[in-house]
């Protein structure tokens, strides 16, 4: 019965921009982790080329 009431009291267009709003959020959540795994990526990416470039004359930052 709660259903019911509830689809009467709340007009479906309200339904339709809530359930949009969270398809919306959802896909926002998606897109914030894939660019925190591409910007973890770049990062190693960086520092694996800034290694190869110190080849074995690398030294401790603090020597």
């Amino acid at each position: 019965m709660a259903k019911a009431l509830f689809g009467h009291v709340v007009a479906p267009a309200e339904l339709r921009v809530a359930e949009e709003n969270a398809v919306l959020r959802a896909k926002v959540r998606r897109l914030e982790q894939e660019l925190e795994e591409l910007r973890t990526q770049r990062e190693a990416a960086i520092a694996h080329e800034l290694l190869s470039l110190a080849g074995d004359n690398a030294e401790p930052a603090l020597a």
